[in-house]
């Protein structure tokens, strides 16, 4: 029976392909990058590498992982351990572009410059997420169960807010988060922000 379950180690492939086929505006986003594998150490790895136990997967009736939910409770704090301890070790794997020239370069450009407050939601909805889940799964209420079981693990270390980032492409998910009672957020261009306080 497909149920929800906590991330354990071993997950890790599962969830960068999830990432990877989910990237672009919901959609498949392989080949759209030089090297697929950025996708999942920027989007999906760093988070549960530091909050393994805010991670949650969807497990269908095969034993495979087909969707998931990660995140932090504390988005200053995440910005900071990535610029200092998670990015730098790609530097050599994928330097830093000098101008944005295709997709690939800008999401580069967006990972060197993760760092505390370089986004402003977090000053009133210090957590914030990423969710994915495979076609398969979608339309079913895992996405809403998924964030339901995040949302109860911050409330348990007393978190009051949340946030998170869509592409302005992705209208099914712009949709989503609104029915679960997300309030748009003033973004950047390309992107839509929400928050709920908890």
């Amino acid at each position: 029976m497909t149920h929800i379950r906590p991330f354990r180690p071993g997950d890790e492939p599962a969830l960068s392909e999830i990432c990877l086929r989910t990237a672009d505006a919901g959609a498949d986003g392989t080949g759209i990058f030089a090297d697929d594998d950025l996708w999942g150490e920027v989007f999906v790895l760093p988070y549960v590498a530091r909050h393994p136990d805010l991670a949650f997967v969807v497990e269908d009736d095969g034993g495979s992982v087909v969707g998931y939910v990660v995140g932090t409770d504390d988005t200053d704090a995440f910005e900071d351990w990535f610029a200092r301890e998670w990015w730098p070790r790609f530097a050599e794997r994928w330097p830093k572009p000098a101008s944005e020239q295709s997709r690939q370069d800008g999401t580069l450009i967006y990972a060197y410059g993760r760092r505390a407050g370089s986004e402003p939601y977090s000053r009133e909805h210090p957590a914030h997420l990423h969710i994915d889940l495979l076609p398969q799964v979608q339309g079913q209420g895992w996405g809403r169960r998924l964030i339901g079981e995040f949302s109860e693990a911050l409330r348990a270390r007393g978190v009051d807010g949340l946030h998170l980032v869509s592409s302005a492409a992705n209208t099914g998910a712009l949709a989503f988060y609104t029915k679960l009672g997300f309030a748009p957020l003033p973004s950047h261009a390309g992107v839509q922000a929400f928050a709920i306080s908890l």
